[in-house]
């Protein structure tokens, strides 16, 4: 059986920088499991996966622009800190759901003053190039309530 849209894929990989350093791994753990064709993973490993079969291996060097997109520096956002109070501690590294004009958005907090607050809206990989070592895994139909909900459901049970 060959990944085209609608199936459920099932991936080991590492991922790396361009240095090498290893970003995330399934190694010694569970696959990625994902629905092709519905943008549930970064569009340049899906156009690559397209046509693969199961027990195919290959490597590929993914873009910023065909994975989380170039840093834009107009989702850098300083605030004031009194938007803030009430938090025991406020670290750098932090994350926070925000509620934006074009939803929800998770934001990081990038450098904090006595009087202000930097968030950034950027993935933490945006302008990141990835390097990919991809082992497929098991390719099954998609049910129709997995592809009515676009992702897939894993084994077993499914709730929403």
């Amino acid at each position: 059986m060959q990944i085209t849209k609608h199936k459920v894929v099932k991936i080991h990989y590492t991922l790396t920088d361009d240095d090498g350093e290893v970003i995330d791994t399934s190694e010694g753990g569970e696959p990625l499991e994902y629905l092709h064709g519905v943008g549930g993973i970064i569009p340049g490993l899906e156009s690559v996966l397209e046509g693969k079969s199961a027990g195919d291996q290959f490597k590929i060097h993914v873009e910023p622009e065909d994975a989380y997109g170039d840093h834009d520096e107009e989702l850098l956002h300083e605030v004031e800190r009194s938007q803030f109070e009430g938090m025991d501690e406020l670290e750098l590294g932090m994350q926070f759901q925000v509620d934006t004009d074009d939803g929800p958005m998770v934001v990081t907090v990038v450098e904090i003053t006595d009087e202000t607050v930097t968030v950034d809206g950027n993935h933490e990989l945006a302008g990141v190039a990835l390097n990919f070592d991809v082992t497929v895994g098991e390719i099954r139909d998609a049910t129709p309530e997995e592809i009515d909900h676009g992702h897939a459901h894993g084994e077993g049970c499914h709730e929403h």
